[in-house]
């Protein structure tokens, strides 16, 4: 994600110290619970019934997101669109899980929309709204390893406040689901520890051009509507999800590699944005050289004629205002350095999935540090790494104060879970590369860059994963020195740099403001 900026405001939150973090890899179709190591997870084996009402994972920042005692491996979501983004959608949603313990209920995360039946192995289950928990009671008690089906008919709601889910465009509607909003959309297991592949069956009426994740699987007109199929070829966490609706082309072009490239945009729009769109194919080849190939099957822009003040990388297709692109007034490299910023995602955030959302750091830091490369590449003197990162280090103690530490952040703001992304994870957590690539030396840090999208691509992974793999590839123990550059209330001396000053001054370093937006 990439937001707008502004000066942070204040959160009442407290850090949490370090935890103890398991080591080891997570597969998408894992068993997920059993990874990962949330305090909600441990009682898994037990065998004493859950309550009826709601659960959670017990994610220090979204404690009740998620559902334990199934892992999800697929969903198939239908969405019926009449045309006005002001209405409600007919849906059905069809997940199919494997049940990791015994279950008498099934929580799922839904809300703003409702629930007309559920059927559980085909035969007709209970349900309950408790909060923002569906729970379902199936016909008879599901054993442990047991598959679900689950087929849910309910309806979706666009018309929600600015708390994310179905984005409202001038011609239609897209999704911005990061971070625990894609249970506004359709239930779901809402976490992005459970990864699933996903197949999307959109109606909407003829004159409307629909795209979602994943590649096109054909399309059937009926009277005055087309059905659209997509179906992704890699698992993906539900915050990834994504629909566009509306007045759009589709313009096509190829990558490296022969990858098909698809770019959404306003029909109306299309002449002047292309010479953006044209970018891609090399911003991708230039990851690639770092990073390896681009892990999915398909990429593309969808540029929305909204005001969302963020831009997003949802899987295989990530989201962008189109103001960005048409306002004038932010220089060609600062919106180049933005693409790349969501494209890199596509390896970090999107391949690699963070285990809990405290290990978001892994995502922003990334994408924040081939941005900045990016923008050294083709920016000016102004856009100097080292010079970004000088700043960022003055900056840090007081990022740090205001959000907590990059892998033990604040709490989001009641009411503003986007609050989440504040200073701290973004230039702050590039920091914390840039002081690992001056410890173990530039061949020893682009080696662990490789490896890190290669070894747990797919799948999910969190702090203690990346500090295990460093140690390995640089051939040192390096616990201590992440302990103090991820869990420290104030930031470390940097090494080869010892007369870096962090004074604490808030401010955003190398990017220019946004303006007209906020998040």
């Amino acid at each position: 994600m990439s937001l707008p900026l502004r000066r942070p405001s204040r959160d009442p939150g407290r850090p949490a110290p370090a935890p103890a973090l398991p080591s080891g890899r997570l597969r998408w179709h894992g068993r997920r619970a059993a990874a990962l190591g949330l305090a909600a997870v441990a009682t898994l084996g037990l065998a004493d019934p859950h309550p009826l009402g709601a659960q959670g994972l017990g994610d220090r920042l979204f404690p009740t997101l998620g559902n334990p005692g199934y892992d999800v491996t697929s969903y198939d979501v239908s969405l019926d669109y009449s045309g006005h983004n002001d209405r409600l959608l007919d849906a059905t949603t069809e997940i199919t899980a494997r049940a990791t313990t015994e279950l008498d209920h099934i929580n799922l995360d839904f809300a703003r929309g409702t629930v007309r039946s559920v059927r559980i192995g085909g035969a007709p289950a209970e349900h309950q709204q408790h909060g923002e928990d569906l729970v379902l009671t199936p016909a008879a008690h599901i054993a442990a390893g047991q598959e679900l089906k689950i087929s849910i008919q309910h309806t979706s709601d666009p018309r929600g406040t600015s708390d994310g889910g179905w984005i409202r465009t001038t011609d239609g509607l897209a999704m911005a689901n990061q971070a625990d909003a894609a249970h506004r959309v359709f239930p779901c297991n809402d976490h992005p520890s459970d990864k699933a592949l996903f197949t999307f069956h959109i109606t909407a009426p003829q004159e409307l051009t629909v795209v979602a994740n994943g590649l096109p699987q054909g399309s059937a007109r009926r009277a005055a509507t087309r059905t659209w199929t997509y179906r992704t070829t890699h698992p993906m966490a539900t915050e990834l999800a994504q629909i566009s609706i509306g007045k759009s082309s589709v313009l096509f072009r190829q990558g490296p590699n022969g990858l098909p490239i698809r770019d959404v945009v306003p029909t109306a729009d299309r002449a002047v944005l292309e010479k953006w769109l044209t970018k891609t194919p090399d911003q991708m080849a230039w990851l690639e050289r770092r990073l390896g190939r681009y892990p999915f099957e398909t990429y593309g822009v969808l540029i929305a004629n909204a005001r969302t003040g963020f831009e997003l990388e949802t899987q295989t297709l990530s989201l962008f205002e189109k103001a960005m692109f048409t306002s004038g007034q932010l220089p060609r490299w600062y919106v180049e350095s933005v693409m790349v910023h969501e494209l890199a995602h596509q390896w970090f955030g999107d391949s690699v999935s963070p285990r809990r959302w405290s290990d978001v750091w892994l995502n922003e830091a990334h994408a924040t540090w081939y941005e900045a490369l990016y923008a050294q590449e083709k920016g000016d003197f102004r856009a100097s790494l080292d010079a970004r990162m000088r700043q960022a280090y003055e900056q840090s103690d007081g990022w740090r104060a205001e959000g907590g530490p990059p892998a033990a952040p604040k709490v989001p703001q009641p009411g503003e879970k986007i609050s989440l992304f504040r200073p701290i994870v973004y230039d702050g957590s590039a920091l914390v590369l840039y002081a690992l690539r001056q410890k173990i030396g530039t061949a020893a840090f682009e080696q662990v860059e490789r490896a890190w999208v290669t070894e747990h691509r797919d799948g999910v992974a969190d702090s203690a994963d990346f500090i295990a793999l460093s140690s390995k590839v640089a051939g040192q123990d390096l616990s201590g020195f992440f302990h103090g550059w991820l869990y420290g209330a104030h930031t470390p001396p940097m090494p080869g740099h010892p007369l870096w000053l962090a004074t604490g001054r808030f401010g955003h370093p190398g990017k220019p403001a946004k303006t007209g937006k906020s998040a």
